[in-house]
């Protein structure tokens, strides 16, 4: 709800301050007053687009300032999303600089127009003659429908079902995709991996190898070698072994004489049966060095295999190689589990895609009860207000697609003259038709819902004296439900409200200036009688006010 409105330095606005209250407020005043100006202003707290030619004195800034009670209207998590003080007395004050830059605040926190356009349609919602193609709009259509249908919390499952689909289908799409890109690729990672797996290389052996080649491929100088070591240590009169035995025999002779004499000859007698085991070793060693081409071609294929396989691989160690293998064994088995997979993520999609369509068939149903009341209450406020001839016909027909809102179609045809066909909204009222008809709806609406305040701007212009009664009938039924600021030219409307306001020019300091009073009950009984019959105050316009205020 409206409370309270500050404007400074806005057009012919000096310092206007209005307080505003609960129920239904008029706002009257001559062609030229300002009346349009009072709306401009509040349009850039709300959010409009800032326009330096907007400012009074192009030195000064101008200030736009509303205060609203917000309690009823449920816009905590809106605050808390956009990290701003939650106030239940939310103030919202808009700045234009003398240099062009605009700058929006909501309870003191700075914020940017986007989020005070999406916060003000909560809160205000201007209506006049030429905002009433949203009855054309199918997305208003539904909200009209579901705000009776009471589907609120059906919907709001609804599209945090929709929103977890939207991403399976997505994440099931781009997994089909991937396993479809692998499975190209698939069968030359299997012969891929199948190579490595049959060349089944292992840490260390390629230092293996090529150790083993070395020693094939100088076999013969290896045995060479050693059956020289072994002749140095056979020889008969000068090899090694004769000649730690004719160390060991001098010493045999001595041994007993002191115990360091005996440790050298236990030493010399080690010496010896190690150099006995070298020998063996030595001998044996060299029978087994055969030069072998076959066992030189089988080594020096395996080390060329390796070879291909880290330069086909671009790799330098087994070790890498392995890794490698690994790897490429993860895209095999990918793709070759690709199915459960995909099974899964199927399976999840089905399982919310039921969840969706259970919502959608519940959904659907309370709007096909809720359609023929609708229809039955807007028919007889249209009656009310003078358009008895008007028929709605209404009717929801299910899709295979989940929309945003359901699975639902809706056609909203109208028939607005006796014995006419159906056709949709949207081509058949007038703007004065229409907007008695938006008029209609909104008052339905407000039963149900917590409407923002409705400021009606002139819907009234041209209609006659017993439509403008009807119209006012209306606006105070809504206004115990919500608050209500109408814009009239009409005294049968001005004299329904609660409370009169009128907007006014004075020349100040040879300036015209534009301001808003709050009517006594006197000044509201000039208001009306000059809104009946002109400036000149007579005594049948005073008394025709007085009859209209029921005042007599």
């Amino acid at each position: 709800m409206l409370q309270s409105l500050v404007i400074k330095n806005f057009a012919l606005i000096d310092n206007l301050q209005v307080e505003f209250k609960k129920g239904l407020s008029i706002i009257t005043g001559e062609t030229g007053a300002g009346k349009s100006i009072l709306l401009g202003g509040l349009a850039l707290v709300l959010g409009k687009r800032a326009d330096l030619s907007t400012l009074k004195n192009k030195e000064k800034k101008c200030i736009v300032e509303a205060e609203f009670a917000i309690k009823n209207y449920n816009l905590k998590p809106f605050f808390k999303k956009n990290d701003i003080d939650y106030e239940e007395q939310t103030i919202i004050r808009r700045e234009i600089l003398p240099s062009g830059k605009s700058r929006a605040f909501i309870n003191d926190t700075p914020i940017v127009l986007s989020i005070l356009n999406d916060l003000s349609r909560n809160l205000i919602d201007v209506h006049s003659q030429h905002q009433t193609l949203q009855l054309a709009e199918v997305k208003y259509q539904f909200e009209l429908i579901d705000a009776l249908a009471q589907n609120k919390k059906y919907l709001e499952s609804y599209a945090k079902g929709l929103k977890i689909y939207k991403k399976l289908q997505k994440e099931y799409v781009e997994i089909k995709k991937t396993q479809e890109q692998a499975r190209q690729h698939y069968e030359y990672n299997l012969f891929l991996y199948e190579e490595l797996e049959k060349a089944n290389f292992r840490q260390g052996e390629q230092e293996k190898l090529e150790q083993k080649l070395e020693q094939l491929n100088n076999a013969e100088t290896i045995r060479q070698s050693l059956l020289e070591g072994l002749t140095i240590i056979h020889l008969e009169q000068h090899g090694v072994m004769q000649g730690l035995t004719n160390v060991k025999n001098s010493l045999s002779k001595i041994r007993t004489y002191a115990n360091d004499y005996e440790t050298l000859y236990e030493r010399i007698e080690s010496i010896r049966i190690e150099l006995e085991d070298i020998a063996q070793t030595v001998e044996s060693e060299s029978e087994k060095i055969v030069s072998n081409p076959h066992e030189i071609e089988k080594y020096n294929a395996r080390m060329q295999l390796l070879y291909d396989l880290q330069k086909k691989h671009t790799v330098s160690t087994i070790e890498a190689l392995q890794e490698v293998t690994k790897e490429i064994e993860l895209k095999v088995q990918k793709v070759q589990g690709a199915q459960e997979e995909l099974q899964a993520k199927k399976q999840e999609v089905s399982v919310v895609e039921k969840q969706l369509n259970d919502l959608s068939n519940t959904i659907s149903e309370r709007r096909q009860k809720a359609i023929p009341k609708f229809v039955i209450q807007l028919e007889k406020n249209l009656s009310k207000l003078e358009m008895p001839t008007v028929k709605f016909q209404l009717s929801i027909k299910a899709k295979n697609e989940f929309l945003e809102n359901g699975k639902d179609e809706l056609a909203f045809l109208i028939s607005v003259n006796k014995g006419t066909d159906f056709i949709p909204i949207k081509k058949g009222p007038s703007g004065g038709e229409m907007s008695r008809i938006m008029l209609a709806v909104k008052s339905i609406l407000s039963n149900y819902i917590e409407l923002p305040t409705i400021i009606f701007d002139e819907i009234d212009t041209g209609v006659s004296g017993e439509v403008s009664n009807k119209i006012a009938e209306v606006m105070i039924e809504m206004s115990k439900n919500m608050q209500i600021i109408s814009i009239t030219h009409l005294p049968q409307i001005a004299a329904k409200g609660e409370r009169h306001y009128k907007v006014y020019k004075i020349e100040k300091e040879k300036q015209i200036i534009t301001n808003i009073k709050e009517l006594s009950e006197k000044e509201r009984i000039n208001e009306i009688a000059e809104m009946l019959g002109g400036k000149q105050l007579t005594n049948s316009a005073l008394a025709h006010a007085k009859q209209l205020l029921r005042l007599n």
